[in-house]
């Protein structure tokens, strides 16, 4: 197979490909008695699998299975492509829990006697029913943010006593802190619960389409490693047999 046509195959430019060569993401060619490069199937099924790859990851992880692979290097391989599915995996939990506390905050009833003015912490935990030392530990987890006084004291804005009251409520349905306080950088972010609900599914759906991604791309690193990067293949995963 000449480079224009492995280029072509795998829906990449002649430099590329020797670009890939060159970094070990790809076999190096056979040459002719003239020097020309001479590709072969194994040589596509690399292209095509780092392609997927990094459409699916990244370019930096597609290249570091694929040199791995190219290497001998599969246990390698096999395990940066686990840890690319643990990533996704994380990160869908992560969509869970926030999807959770989301939905929670979005149904709060509004506060009836709403802060105008700025708050101490004493204020603020009279204002919502807890005390001065568990809006501390709020702030140590990152759920509130009070900016402080040229004095150097919390003053907490409007907007903190309302994150305050909104982390109290939450804290009672028993919701983590470290999952308010993702879920409050988010509501800042988007305007506000709902908004940040939309955003969450956005998230999930741009998800989905990665792990569609990562398994297409899996498919085509399986058809670059066989028994030789192993061995043998173990009698249970051997379908040559019976």
């Amino acid at each position: 197979m000449r480079p224009i046509d492995l280029a072509r195959a795998a829906g990449v430019s002649q430099q590329a490909v020797r670009n890939y060569e060159a970094q070990g993401i790809i076999d190096s060619a056979a040459r002719t008695a003239h020097g020309y490069r001479v590709y072969e199937q194994r040589h596509l099924d690399q292209l095509r699998a780092f392609v997927a790859l990094s459409r699916a990851v990244g370019h930096a992880t597609g290249a570091s299975i694929l040199t791995a692979v190219v290497s001998g290097r599969t246990a390698d391989a096999l395990d940066a492509l686990d840890r690319a599915h643990g990533r996704i995996v994380a990160d869908r939990e992560t969509i869970h829990q926030l999807d959770g506390v989301l939905r929670a905050a979005a149904h709060l009833p509004p506060d009836p006697e709403p802060a105008r003015v700025p708050l101490t912490v004493g204020e603020v935990a009279r204002h919502i029913g807890v005390t001065a030392a568990t809006l501390r530990s709020w702030e140590r987890a990152g759920a509130l943010r009070p900016r402080r006084h040229h004095t150097g004291h919390r003053e907490y804005t409007p907007r903190d006593v309302a994150d305050a009251r909104l982390v109290h409520l939450l804290r009672r349905g028993h919701f983590p802190l470290p999952q308010i306080a993702l879920a409050i950088s988010r509501i800042h972010g988007d305007g506000d619960a709902t908004t940040a609900l939309q955003q969450t599914a956005d998230w999930r759906q741009r998800l989905n389409e990665q792990s569609l991604a990562l398994l297409h791309a899996s498919a085509e690193l399986a058809k670059c490693i066989g028994p030789r990067h192993f061995g043998s293949v173990p009698q249970h995963l051997d379908r040559s047999q019976g």
